[in-house]
């Protein structure tokens, strides 16, 4: 078997990162440990191995949606076809080890979402017919300006009516290698205002349906359309409306 990681690295965000976006981690290294260790306990470095205690970490920022995650259908609204939103914690395992296949829309320009129609084109180009608890993968080619500041307004997206569609299928996770399922917010937004309609800003997200999108992929041209198996079990976060996941393709 060959294992495939679809997952962004953990690491500390760059200092003019917005603030409600920002990840910071404070590491710890051995010389600080073998002072936790004296503190604690009044062994002193002398009865440690090479005068080294334990090296770890501590997350001082990090947002549930703020790497490689996995949303639960509680991020979306509160209520979801008339009944609580599932949390994170609450989701069936089962749901993240499935049969995956890709999307290619790499050729849309940001803010084109995804239709119904360029869904059943692109199936029919790979040979695809889904089957129920299939994971869908959405490859826009955004997953190359990840660690730039702009990587949030850019993405095709997809729309409510083709998320609507995948889901009707039997799709119930579907991920995707830009920063959102939607197209960037700062385009619906504007769409939203000017139209001043409901149904806009954030369609894909409050389409009332009970199903978890990946964001924030990586790698997905590393894969091929089909044949392939996605592993992308959340952290159970108490209550959580998302949490982190590494995602991994499996490959034979």
């Amino acid at each position: 078997m060959k294992f495939i990681d679809l997952s962004t690295t953990i690491q500390n965000s760059p200092e003019k990162e917005q603030d409600a976006l920002k990840t910071g981690i404070r590491y710890i290294d051995h010389k600080e440990g073998a002072a936790q260790i004296q503190a604690m306990f009044g062994v002193s470095p002398e009865l440690l191995r090479d005068g080294e205690g334990w090296a770890v970490e501590e997350f001082t920022k990090f947002g549930t949606h703020n790497s490689t995650h996995v949303d639960a259908p509680w991020h979306y609204n509160s209520t979801i076809g008339g009944e609580p939103a599932a949390t994170i914690d609450e989701l069936p395992l089962d749901l993240f080890f499935s049969d995956g296949f890709v999307l290619d829309i790499t050729s849309k320009a940001d803010g084109d979402a995804m239709t119904v129609a360029e869904v059943e084109a692109e199936l029919a180009r790979i040979g695809y017919e889904i089957q129920p608890k299939d994971i869908v993968l959405v490859k826009t080619g955004r997953d190359e300006f990840i660690d730039r500041p702009d990587y949030a307004l850019r993405g095709p997206g997809v729309t409510a009516e083709a998320t609507r569609w995948l889901y009707e299928k039997g799709v119930r996770v579907m991920g995707i290698d830009a920063w959102g399922w939607d197209a960037p917010l700062h385009m619906q937004a504007q769409k939203a205002l000017t139209e001043k309609k409901k149904g806009i800003f954030w369609e894909a997200h409050q389409a009332d349906l009970p199903y978890s999108q990946i964001e924030r992929l990586v790698n997905l041209d590393s894969l091929q359309p089909h044949g392939f198996k996605v592993a992308c079990f959340p952290l159970k976060i108490k209550r959580g409306s998302a949490a982190p996941a590494r995602v991994v393709a499996i490959v034979g």
